[in-house]
Formats: structure tokens, sequence, C-alpha cells
């Protein structure tokens, strides 16, 4: 099952979304119980894919280290009533690639797949190329596809290395611009071993989903291992990590998708390489910093670098947007993010307008009410991201003759939308001009997808003028025919 051009993917927190299935129907749910109507429910937002975090066994070390006194402070803040057994350990310190027990095992997610299917929705899971948990099986069986250390390395920089399990010292996984993560161990990308390793793993996960989300892709290029490991990762390799993965899969898994988690402009270095999307964390600075000319200039992109972005104003690593952007503003970025060209991808909670961002590492979480200026939207807003105009349409930025403002068009035969957003945190007037031959000619009855407005596009007095709005702060309207 090929994915829609520009899918809607969402994001579940597949632990935590477990157990509150769990509480809600007073019985342990698993993903080999999820009831029918949770399936019905999530297929009838329209999402093209989910993405179910954090499914692979989790490290047992990784889980006591973040049960620590601390760090069961620092979680607290989001589960007040947080009890060291809501502690599960993060699911990017993987212990292996097998369906978790407690989350109902390989058979477990085999079911859940077939119920996504049978509703058109493709799976999508993680998977962690840079690193893997601090006791993973690979550093006794492969300690040579993971990066080592001497004893200098250790007590110079006991943050970065450690002590392993063969007397060794071994590296953390990192990225360069942090401290190291100290409940991972750090692959080796420049080893032949190591990439063999990610070969064979994919090929097994390729037969369990129908895609993965990378996570950070983009510490595996060469250029960024070798700086960030120098010496220690050996001689550069002739070929890129991901040249050497990515076409082996698609060789026998066509549509298998790969969406990486990428920053630092890295994007279409990876796209190159074989990615069919990338995250878009240029776009989302952009859109929390308020910055029109810069939404501009992104939006003006190439369409073929941008129709292979993942647009996102909220997912596990960033705050909630209903904190971020504030309840209104939030509800306008969304409708940009959700109606450019690319994936669009939402996280759990999102759409309720939730407003604890939970810590990955957490088993539970908080419930939090739905609101009831946020939902409507979002309902809204999903429909009309499900018609094909979206999809299979024409994308054209125009001119919104406003400063604050952006204006964007599509088109498919004799279907249009013209979506205008105010940025800013007044009322705005907006002219909206139309280039030639995008629309049919001469006067236009149009309608606002998401009001009953109604109107009159285009007119013999000023034919380059389609439409003169006003709109409310943060406002963001659609129109098409009537």
């Amino acid at each position: 099952m090929r994915i829609r051009t520009h899918p809607l993917i969402y994001e579940i927190n597949t632990w935590a979304w477990l157990t509150a299935l769990s509480r809600r129907y007073s019985r342990p749910i698993t993903l080999e119980s999820i009831p029918t109507e949770v399936y019905d429910a999530l297929a009838a937002w329209g999402f093209d894919a989910i993405w179910l975090m954090g499914v692979w066994e989790r490290s047992p070390a990784a889980r006591d280290l973040a049960r620590r006194p601390q760090t069961l402070d620092e979680y607290r803040r989001a589960l007040p009533d947080l009890k060291p057994e809501d502690v599960v350990g993060s699911p990017y310190a993987v212990h292996r690639y097998v369906v978790d027990d407690y989350l109902g095992g390989a058979s477990g997610l085999a079911r859940c797949r077939k119920e996504l299917a049978r509703r058109g929705l493709r799976l999508l899971l993680d998977y962690v190329p840079n690193h893997v948990a601090f006791d993973h099986p690979w550093l006794t069986t492969h300690p040579n596809a993971i990066i080592h250390g001497d004893t200098k390395a250790l007590a110079a920089d006991p943050v970065t290395f450690f002590q392993g399990p063969l007397g060794d010292v071994v590296a953390h996984g990192r990225d360069p611009y942090f401290p190291a993560w100290s409940d991972t161990a750090q692959i080796n990308a420049f080893a032949s071993s190591a990439r063999n390793l990610a070969r064979s793993a994919l090929e097994t996960l390729a037969n369990q989903c129908d895609g993965v989300r990378c996570d950070m892709a983009m510490l595996l290029l060469n250029r960024v291992f070798g700086t960030t490991w120098g010496a220690a990762a050996g001689p550069i390799p002739e070929t890129e990590f991901w040249a050497e993965i990515i076409p082996v899969i698609k060789a026998t898994h066509p549509d298998f998708t790969f969406l990486a988690e990428a920053y630092w402009e890295t994007e279409p270095e990876l796209q190159a390489l074989g990615f069919d999307y990338t995250y878009d964390k240029g776009l989302y600075d952009r859109l929390l910093e308020g910055d029109v000319e810069g939404l501009r200039v992104a939006l003006g992109r190439p369409l073929d670098l941008q129709a292979r972005m993942a647009h996102f104003v909220e997912n596990h690593d960033e705050a909630r947007a209903v904190v971020a952007f504030g309840p209104q503003r939030s509800l306008a970025v969304a409708a940009i993010s959700l109606l450019i060209p690319g994936a669009r991808l939402l996280h759990e909670g999102q759409l309720a307008g939730w407003r604890v961002k939970t810590p990955v590492q957490l088993g539970r979480r908080l419930e939090e009410a739905t609101d009831l200026l946020i939902e409507p939207f979002y309902r809204a807003l999903l429909g009309e991201t499900r018609q094909a105009i979206y999809h299979d349409g024409l994308f054209t930025l125009i001119d919104a003759q406003n400063e604050a403002a952006l204006a964007f068009c599509w088109t498919l035969e004799n279907d249009w939308r013209l979506v205008v957003v105010n940025a800013a945190n007044h009322r705005t007037p907006v002219s909206v001009a139309l280039p030639d031959g995008l629309f049919p000619a001469g006067l236009m009855p149009a309608r606002e997808v998401l009001s009953t407005a109604s109107a009159v596009l285009g007119g013999k007095s000023q034919p380059d003028v389609a439409l003169r709005l006003d709109l409310p702060a943060f406002g963001a309207q659609i129109w098409r025919p009537r």
C-alpha cells in the first residue's frame, strides 16, 4: 500500500496510549486487544499513517537510570501523582528490536497493523540508527560495531564514556552540540559490521510495518559523524551510511517509507540519499518566531524539496502547541503546516489541545480534558485536508499584500482553494491578488470552509484583486467554490 502524496501522519506515544485505554475500559489493553471503535475513531480523522512511537523492548538498565530520585522529581512536573512504575525507560534506548511483551509482543503488533490496514492506515515505527541502549547485546556480541575510547578518555570525559561489559571503554550516544545520552551506547556508523547490522535490523522491521521514522538521521552523515567522533570512528567510508541502507530495503519493499528526523539544513542531503520525507524544523522555528517573511521564503522553496518535508507544530520533542504558540495562534500555524505541500505530522493530544508535554520515559500521562475551542477547529481542518486537491493539486504561493499575512492556493482541474492566514496578534486587512490563469475567469461565488461566510471573488473594476478580507488576530480562512 503506497502512501498518499502529502500524507497526514499521527504520532502516538504507544505505552501511555495503551495505559490510558486500559483505564478507560477498566481492563488491560495491549496491541493485541485494542477495541474496534478505537481504530474506527482514528480512521475517522482521515489520517494516512499512524506512527506508534516506542514499541520496541526498552532497556532495563535505562529504566533503572530513569528512576533515580532527581529524575523522578523532574517527571513529577508532568505527572504530579507519579509512581516509580510509571517510569518505563526511554524508547530511544532500544534494548532489542522486538516488540515489548508488555505492549503485546510481535503478535499484538501484527494484529494492530492488520486492523489499521483494514481502514486504509499505514503503520510507522521507530528506528534509532545512531545508538542503542547501554546494556544492548551488541556491546558483547558485536563490540566492533560500537565506538570505543580508552582509560584516558574515560577519566577526562566520564559524561561521554563509560566502562563497558567487556572491561572496555565505550562511548555513549551523542549529538555533537549536547552532552551524551547516558542511557545509550554509540554505534560506529563507519564500521562495516554496524552497517550490516543496520541493514539486518531494518529488513526485519520492514516485515512488521510500512515505514520508519529514523531518529536523528543526520548524525549518520559521513561529514557529521566524522566531525563528532574523529579518530575514534576510524577512516571515513567511501559511501554514505544511508546510501548502503535505504536502497537495500527499497529493493524488496518499494513502498516502504523512510522519514528522517533531521536538523541543521541537512534535509536536501538526506532526501538525495533516499529519504521520502525529512523533518521541517526550519519551518517550525519560523512559525514559533512569527517570522512571516521567513515563512514566505520557506513556502517559496522548490516544490520537489518542500513536498518531501514533514511539517509540524508539535511532536514528542517540542512543547505542546497551545503552550508554545498560545491557543488561538496555535490554530493559525496549524492551518499553515497542514495545508502546504509535504507530509503533515500531528501529535497525540494536539487535536484536543492538551497542554502537558509527557516525557517519553513515562508509561502514563496526565489525563487532560478536551479543549472545546481547539478540537472543533481541527475536526473541520482535517475534514478539509482529506480533499483530493491537497494531495493531487498544484500549490502556488500568492501575494497577500500585507506583511503580516500569508496566502496560497491549490488548484486541481476546475476546483480551487484559497488559504489566507493572519500571523499578527491584531485584526489585519488583506487584499489577495491571484496570478493570471490560476482560477476561472469572471466572477466566482465562494464560501469559507471554517465558517458560514460567503463572497464573490473577482470583479470588473479590479480584476487582479480576488478578495478583500478583514482577518481577526491569528485568523485563518479557506475559500473554495460555493
